[in-house]
């Protein structure tokens, strides 16, 4: 197979995930919480000699979180939480500590504040989190303080990773910190809000239909070189 083939094909596989990605933006375009993701190319290049050219060859291996801040939907809802500016809600999760900023939360039947899969939701100490019912209405501070008719009685935690570059994304609107996390010094939390995906509809669909252009041309390219390639070996074989 020549370089120009190869070269071609690792192009083509990079394409092919930037397109499932794209899909998946999409189809989370609706989601509470979700962080649209993106994919970045790198380039390998070889050297094939001294009267040469280089060969250079695409890869897309990292992917890409875009972390700006979704819009807020009011919702008027005791347990819907949305965080304003810097910060994730901690989840308790079988695979560990996981970060959201998703905060569509509900007591379950012993008053823990849960997400809408049963995680607890943890306190300022890493703890689950307890909200007492039926003693009266729930108000939420901004910096997550949970009071029951103006008394105190737990604070929402909203953490950070020590290492921005060591979270990945998870299952749905999860994330792992890959580490240590620490409180933010100044949260702002909504009460009665919902944080909408950053998913810009348009943007994505109008970059799909770019990725499908240059996928299709990369493709058109393989078959010419495919039907040459064909056309030498039955000229040989004569």
């Amino acid at each position: 197979m020549e370089n120009s083939t190869y070269a071609t094909l690792t192009r083509q596989s990079g394409l092919q995930a930037q397109m499932r990605v794209l899909a998946n933006n999409i189809a989370n375009a609706g989601t509470t919480g979700y962080r649209a993701e993106g994919v970045i190319f790198s380039e390998y290049v070889a050297r094939l000699g001294d009267d040469a050219p280089s060969l250079s060859m695409a890869a897309a291996r990292v992917r890409q979180t875009d972390t700006s801040q979704g819009a807020l939907t009011q919702t008027d809802g005791a347990f819907d939480l949305a965080i304003e500016g810097e910060g994730f809600f901690a989840i308790e999760t079988p695979e560990g500590q996981r970060l959201t900023r998703a905060g569509n939360f509900g007591p379950n039947e012993n008053g823990d504040l849960v997400t809408p899969d049963g995680y607890p939701v943890l306190d300022a100490g890493g703890a689950p989190l307890f909200v007492p019912q039926g003693q009266g209405p729930v108000g939420i501070g901004a910096d997550g303080t949970v009071s029951v008719e103006g008394r105190p009685v737990g604070q929402v935690g909203v953490f950070r990773p020590l290492d921005p570059l060591a979270v990945t994304r998870g299952s749905g609107v999860m994330f792992d910190a890959g580490g240590a996390v620490e409180a933010v010094p100044d949260p702002a939390v909504l009460q009665g809000y919902l944080e909408e995906s950053n998913v810009d509809p348009v943007v994505e669909v109008a970059r799909m239909i770019e990725v499908q252009r240059a996928y299709e041309l990369g493709q058109g390219f393989l078959d010419k070189e495919d039907e040459r390639i064909r056309s030498l070996i039955r000229a040989v074989s004569k």
